[in-house]
Order: C-alpha cells, then structure tokens, then sequence
C-alpha cells in the first residue's frame, strides 16, 4: 500500500509567488525565477536563463483581474513542488485570457524559485 506524505510547502506563499509573475515586472522575475526555467507554451518551448525569461516581463501590470483556481499540487521532494491551476484574466487592452498552468518551483537557500512553467491556453467568451 501507498502512503501519501502530506505536502508541507505553504500553498498560500507559492500562490503568491505565482500572481506575481502574472503582474510583475523583469526585478520580479529576476529574483523570483530559478537560475534555469524550462517554459513550455503553444508558441514557445525551451529552457531560458534567469536573465532571457525576465527580459519577457517588460510591461509591468499587463494583466488585470487575475484569479487562480488551483487543482492540485505535488511534493515530489522536500525541494520541489508543482502546482496546477486554472487562470483567468485581462490582457492589458481588455481581452479576456484563460488557461491551465502548471508551475514548478525548488526551494534554494533565498526561497522558491520557478524552474518550470506551462501554459495551455483555454477558449474565452468573446466580449459583448
């Protein structure tokens, strides 16, 4: 039989971590982001450095009204957790976005760090 180890990482700080990289700005990025992150999206997927990924946060607040609904998270090791969600928010000029993300993070000596993100983008309602 299988025991499940309960996850001890706080949900609440990973969360938050995770609304900021929806809404910060590079300096969020720089020293929220591992020094390697592998970033999988329909248009791009491939390992970046610290310093390409924060280069993509060059617009701060370019979402409005994020909410997140998690639906799961895992604690493989005490260092590494994966959490999975489902985001909805407005771009910068009003249009609505929603997707399924999964996010990896592994705890260094200064905290959390993302190392991986995925995007799986979601149909919309158009706006009326």
């Amino acid at each position: 039989m299988i025991t499940k180890k309960p996850i001890t990482a706080n949900t609440e700080e990973l969360l938050d971590i995770e609304r900021g990289f929806w809404t910060g700005d590079s300096a969020y990025y720089e020293a929220n982001a591992d020094t390697e992150c592998l970033v999988a999206f329909p248009q791009m997927a491939k390992a970046m450095t610290n310093a390409e990924l924060a280069e993509t946060a060059s617009k701060p607040n370019r979402w409005r009204g994020l909410d997140i609904k998690l639906k799961g998270m895992v604690e493989p090791g005490s260092d590494i957790v994966v959490l999975t969600y489902e985001a909805r928010a407005r771009r910068e000029k009003g249009e609505p976005y929603a997707a399924l993300v999964s996010t990896g993070y592994v705890h260094r000596a200064d905290g959390w760090k993302m190392m991986f993100h995925a995007q799986t983008p979601l149909e919309t309602e158009a706006q009326g």
